[in-house]
């Protein structure tokens, strides 16, 4: 069986650290990073994922400033509040929590937000950079929270075939870059690959972030690879479960078996995610002071 990759523990680790950086800051500098969040509408999972970055940024000493809209507020509205988060010169970062209502234009709103305090890593800008083969300000959170988990394992990324199943821009497309930059053959699937279990079956390194349940089975897996399940499923729960069980894109238990490295859903890809949103934060405010 695969080890597993634990990303409770490495978001742990990363967290520790930068509560002794964001202490140096306050002592030395006399700077508290501080990272505004926008939460529109009611979504649960939504108003979830804000919970837990509040309490990660408390754990670590950054300050959290949360502003709560209702689904119907008016995109002017967003717009004119991020220019003004732009100009405070004690915010370090902006966050705008996804997905949002229909009726709002969320590449307008995510271009709003000063490239410089995109601590998300999803502004054109630093995209862009990306783009390019340049380092960009800020790296996106989940792709640069799965490089971690990678290269935690002592996996060499140069010369491998990594295959990445989905092609979103928060997700797939910035991490078949990452993975380019560190000199691996790359390949992006999506629900028109032909042959999809024969085209991740070639992977050394399996990127899974689709949104499918348990899609990636035993037999898309090559033997020994190291396989990174971003996927967060809900199954329909059994009779007497009042909620079903959280899953990811990989048949985890049967591919398990066959891969070198995998991480687990919960707990794998997800408190990297977050801890690399604190590692921007704290990044930005010690930029803030050059």
């Amino acid at each position: 069986m695969g080890q597993i990759i634990d990303g409770k523990k490495c978001a742990k680790e990363i967290r520790e650290s930068l509560k002794v950086g964001v202490g140096e800051l306050e002592n030395q500098l006399k700077i508290t990073p501080k990272l505004a969040v926008v939460l529109i509408g009611d979504d649960p999972a939504s108003s979830i994922y804000v919970r837990h970055k509040e309490k990660a940024c408390a754990e670590v000493g950054i300050l959290t400033d949360t502003h709560k809209f209702s689904s119907n507020v008016e995109e002017n509205v967003i717009l004119t509040l991020i220019e003004s988060l732009n100009r405070e010169k004690d915010v370090h970062g902006i966050l705008v929590q996804l997905p949002l209502p229909k009726q709002l234009h969320a590449k307008k709103i995510l271009a709003a937000i000063s490239y410089e305090k995109d601590v998300d890593g999803l502004h054109i800008e630093n995209m862009g950079r990306l783009l390019k083969g340049e380092d960009p300000l800020f790296f996106p959170c989940t792709p640069s929270g799965i490089m971690h988990l990678i290269l935690s394992t002592g996996t060499e990324i140069k010369g491998k075939e990594a295959v990445v199943v989905g092609r979103s821009n928060i997700v797939g497309k910035p991490m078949a870059l990452m993975l380019l930059s560190k000199h691996a053959t790359v390949t992006i699937c999506h629900s028109r690959t032909t042959d999809l279990p024969a085209v991740c079956s070639r992977a050394d390194i399996l990127v899974a972030a689709v949104g499918r349940a348990q899609m990636v089975k035993e037999n898309w897996v090559k033997e020994g690879a190291v396989v990174i399940d971003v996927g967060m499923n809900r199954l329909p729960p059994l009779p007497g479960e009042k909620k079903g069980k959280l899953v990811g894109d990989v048949d985890f238990d049967a591919v398990s078996k066959k891969a070198s490295f995998i991480t687990p859903v919960p707990g794998g890809v997800g408190p990297m995610t977050i801890a690399m949103l604190l590692k921007n934060t704290v990044l930005s405010a010690k930029r803030s002071i050059l």
